[in-house]
C-alpha cells in the first residue's frame, strides 16, 4: 500500500542546534503512526513540518503528493488535535458552534456552509455523545466532553489524516480507555489515517500500528509488539518491563523488520538544550486560516 505520509531524509534545525536529522518515515494509508520520545527530541518541530508550519531545511514531506502547505490549503486532508487548545471562556460560544467552526478552513469564514457539511457535523457531534449537550457553552463543559467536541471540529472537513498531539496527557485512566475507544471506532467508520503523539506508551500501543522513537534522529520505526525494552528505557529512563506486559514491547534483542536503517542511540546534546530549541519553534506564524481554527 503506498505511503499517504512521505516523509523522506528529513533535516532541521534551530541555528546549529539539530532538531531533526535524517528522517525517513512513510506512513501508510488507512493505518495508525504511534509517535514517541523525549521532550525535547523533536515531535513538536515534526508535527509542525507536517502542518506546513516549518519549511524543511533538507528532505521532504508529501501527503497525499502534496507539500504540507498545500495539502492544508485544501482544508479537507489534514485534521489536527493540538495539545493545547486556545479557547476563551468570555467568548459565548456552545460545543455545536465549536464544531461548525473545523469547516472554516473547507469553505472559508464568509461562506455559508452546505447543508451537507452541516448534517456531518451533527453526525460527528451524535458520534462522540454529545448531542444533548451540543447546546452548552464551552466554559460549562467538563476536559472530556471539550476534548470529544475538539476530536468532532478535526474531523469536520472530513480530513484523511488526523494528527492527534498528546491526547491523553492529563486524562484518568478510564478516560485514556474511552479515548483509545473512540478513536479506533472514529478511524474504522471514516478511513482514517492518524498520527498519533503521545508519552503514553500504553495508548500508544494499543493504538498504533507501527511506533516511531524519535530523539533527533528516528531510533525504531517497525510494529508495537518488536518496540525493544532498551530503546524504550533510553528515551525515557524507565523500565518497560515493570510497566507489565499491557505495554505490548518486545524483547530487548528483536530485530526491525522495517526497509530503512536507524541511528543508535548517542549522547548528542542535553535534553534541556533539545527542549529549548524544540520550543523555539512554537512561536513560528500561524496566523494561517486553516491552522488558525484545527
Amino acid at each position: 500500500m503506498p505511503a499517504l505520509i512521505d516523509i523522506q531524509n528529513l533535516e532541521f534545525s534551530y541555528g546549529r542546534e539539530p532538531a531533526l536529522c535524517g528522517i525517513t518515515l512513510p506512513v501508510e494509508a488507512g493505518t495508525t503512526l504511534g509517535l514517541i520520545g523525549p521532550n525535547g527530541g523533536g515531535k513538536t518541530t515534526l508535527i509542525q513540518l507536517l502542518l506546513g508550519l516549518l519549511k524543511p531545511q533538507q528532505g521532504t514531506i508529501e501527503i497525499a503528493g502534496l507539500t504540507p502547505r498545500k495539502a492544508v490549503s485544501r482544508g479537507d486532508l489534514i485534521g489536527y488535535l493540538p495539545q493545547k487548545p486556545k479557547l476563551s471562556t468570555a467568548f459565548p460560544l456552545d460545543l455545536r458552534r465549536l464544531v461548525t467552526l473545523g469547516l472554516a478552513g473547507k469553505t472559508g469564514m464568509l461562506r455559508s456552509h452546505s447543508k451537507e457539511d452541516l448534517a456531518f457535523v451533527d453526525e460527528l457531534i451524535d458520534r462522540v455523545g454529545l448531542t444533548k449537550i451540543a447546546h452548552r457553552p464551552v466554559h460549562d463543559v467538563s476536559g472530556g466532553q471539550l476534548q470529544r467536541a475538539l476530536i468532532a471540529r478535526a474531523l469536520a472537513p472530513r480530513p484523511r489524516v488526523l494528527v492527534l498531539d498528546e491526547p491523553t496527557t492529563g486524562v484518568d485512566s478510564v478516560g485514556q480507555r474511552d479515548f483509545v475507544h473512540l478513536i479506533q471506532a472514529l478511524k474504522a467508520d471514516l478511513g482514517l489515517t492518524l498520527v498519533l503523539v503521545s508519552h503514553d506508551l500504553r495508548a500508544v500501543t494499543a493504538i498504533s500500528d507501527r511506533v516511531a522513537c524519535l530523539n533527533v534522529h528516528l531510533h525504531y520505526h517497525d510494529t508495537p509488539k518488536h518496540l525493544p525494552a532498551d530503546v524504550v528505557y533510553d528515551l525515557f529512563g524507565c523500565d518497560v518491563a515493570a510497566m507489565g506486559p499491557a505495554v505490548g514491547v518486545g524483547d530487548a534483542k528483536a530485530v526491525s523488520c522495517c526497509s530503512h536503517t536507524h541511528q543508535p542511540l548517542i549522547p548528542t546534546r542535553t535534553q534541556e538544550d533539545l527542549l529549548a530549541a524544540d520550543e523555539r519553534g512554537s512561536e513560528e506564524d500561524k496566523n494561517d486560516l486553516r491552522i488558525a481554527f484545527f
